[in-house]
């Protein structure tokens, strides 16, 4: 078969030429847009969820070969979570080239995290079905690599880290509230603000809650330490 435009245009950023360009079509189909004759990236996500995961264990194994398994938890969390691989997605435009159904693009389907990150594992998969660990492993690392060189800062936990500078100095863990809401209803706003019991507060914007809370424990962390 001969890729549209789109999928051309797609293939070309993400930088893999398809000897089966059925597996591209395939990978980008949202379960919305499935029929009989053409299957959904269900599957392929399925498996390229496991080829990202063991190209980066590799990956991170190589870059730090004295990190213990707690140090590398989380660095490995960091970079396969849903928000990782949704902003590759966006970074490389696969809203674009996506196959939905009617209600699922009328409900803002190209900018969701779950819909992009469940794409770019597809992709993945499809990559490695074409031509091997060896192509998916490049594309992979590829699109991959400014994470994994910031992986560090990535893999810290502001929530986290922002509860345990509160407790240090004899305070409860820090509030968060949802200050308020914005947009449509297929791609709101959050407008989160973190306060501790002393009174200092920071707020952030995000598309998720939980993006939002690390954002503005982030902001309030960097505050405090600016204070110091």
């Amino acid at each position: 078969m001969k890729l549209s435009a789109d999928l051309t245009a797609f293939a070309a950023r993400l930088g893999h030429d398809f000897a089966r360009p059925e597996l591209l079509l395939r990978a980008l189909t949202h379960p919305s847009m499935s029929s009989p004759s053409r299957p959904d990236n269900q599957r392929l996500e399925f498996l390229g969820d496991r080829v990202l995961g063991l190209v980066m264990a590799e990956a991170l194994l190589h870059a730090d070969k004295g990190a213990t398994e707690g140090q590398l938890a989380p660095r490995f969390n960091a970079l396969v979570r849903k928000e990782a691989c949704a902003e590759i997605a966006r970074a490389i435009n696969l809203g674009d080239a996506l196959k939905l159904g009617r209600s699922e693009m009328l409900s803002g389907g190209r900018r969701k995290d779950a819909v992009l990150a469940d794409a770019i594992e597809a992709v993945i998969a499809a990559v490695y079905l074409d031509a091997g660990f060896e192509a998916a492993r490049t594309v992979v690392l590829r699109h991959w690599s400014a994470r994994l060189a910031a992986v560090d800062s990535d893999a810290r936990d502001a929530k986290t880290m922002l509860q345990e500078w509160a407790q240090a100095r004899g305070q409860t863990p820090p509030t968060y509230h949802e200050v308020a809401r914005t947009g449509p209803d297929h791609a709101p706003e959050f407008t989160i603000r973190a306060q501790l019991d002393s009174g200092e507060a920071a707020q952030a914007v995000a598309k998720s809650k939980r993006q939002a809370e690390q954002m503005a424990a982030r902001a309030l962390l960097e505050r405090l330490e600016a204070e110091t």
